[in-house]
């Protein structure tokens, strides 16, 4: 195998420019694994200096079935690489490994891909071959065997890859279509409604005490008496627990009605809502 071939080869295996796989053969005296391993080091060199840059920008995956799915977020420093066919075959393959290992990052990354190559050592060759920061951000699995788990994609980039995605899960033995329709019409409000917990009492604390301040602080110039002042910061707080809690939020489709009553109107009484998650990029 002549030189240029050997260039050749190295290029489509690992996505160098032809200078790169042109010194590395010379370095490897033509070694062809020798040559990815020194572009493999290069590439390690030209990714750490690239990690210290801001990646806001990339996708969320998901992947799974009816029992269990999962949501995973890469992202990247522009719209235009979230876009790209080899960052696109990466994250999707990604995802479905992420389902496999419930969202344990840590094990994740170590793990085999298709080409043989672990997480990292592909991740590091993307951020070598594109030239932006990507990190892979929150992931996340809901498993019930026991009930039904749906999803819904928002601004969607290529077929299980977009910009925003919620999953809920239902605890419920009914699994007929008007359930099935609910979960999805459920994931749509959530995508658009943006609740903090399931009810009230599970929001967390550290975000109820942020939103007294903030009452507070527009009280306390008002002028108004104590007590009234009082009275005010306290339906001030109760609305926001309302509008911020998913069984209490007014249900997009019917504003009229809340989601609790929508639950209620569906008559299946061991139907419940087990837990949701929600991701968007940039948020």
């Amino acid at each position: 195998m002549s030189d240029i071939e050997k260039v050749k080869k190295l290029r489509e295996a690992t996505g160098a420019g032809f200078k790169d796989c042109n010194l590395a053969i010379k370095e490897s005296n033509g070694d062809l694994d020798k040559a990815i391993e020194i572009l493999r080091v290069k590439g390690i060199s030209k990714a750490s200096k690239k990690m210290s840059r801001d990646a806001k920008e990339g996708v969320v995956v998901v992947s799974g079935d009816e029992t269990k799915i999962s949501v995973i977020e890469v992202n990247c420093e522009t719209d235009f690489v979230a876009k790209n066919d080899d960052f696109i075959t990466f994250v999707k393959e990604l995802s479905e490994l992420n389902n496999k290992k419930n969202s344990n990052i840590q094990d994740l990354k170590s793990t085999q891909m298709k080409n043989g190559q672990t997480v990292d050592d592909n991740l590091v060759a993307l951020i070598a071959k594109i030239g932006e920061k990507i990190t892979i951000g929150k992931a996340k699995t809901i498993q019930n065997s026991q009930g039904v788990n749906n999803h819904y994609l928002h601004t969607v980039v290529k077929d299980n890859v977009a910009k925003l995605a919620v999953m809920v899960s239902l605890d419920t033995k009914d699994n007929s279509d008007s359930v099935k329709t609910f979960s999805k019409q459920l994931s749509m409000h959530i995508a658009a409604s943006n609740p903090l917990a399931l009810e009230s009492s599970s929001i967390d604390q550290s975000v109820i005490d942020k939103e007294q301040e903030l009452v507070a602080e527009e009280l306390k110039n008002s002028g108004k008496p104590e007590d009234i002042a009082k009275k005010i910061s306290l339906g001030k707080m109760n609305k926001f627990k309302e509008e911020n809690s998913l069984l209490t939020q007014a249900w997009v489709m019917e504003p009229k009605k809340k989601v609790q009553d929508v639950l209620k109107d569906l008559s299946i009484a061991d139907l419940k809502i087990k837990e949701f998650y929600r991701i968007k990029i940039g948020e």
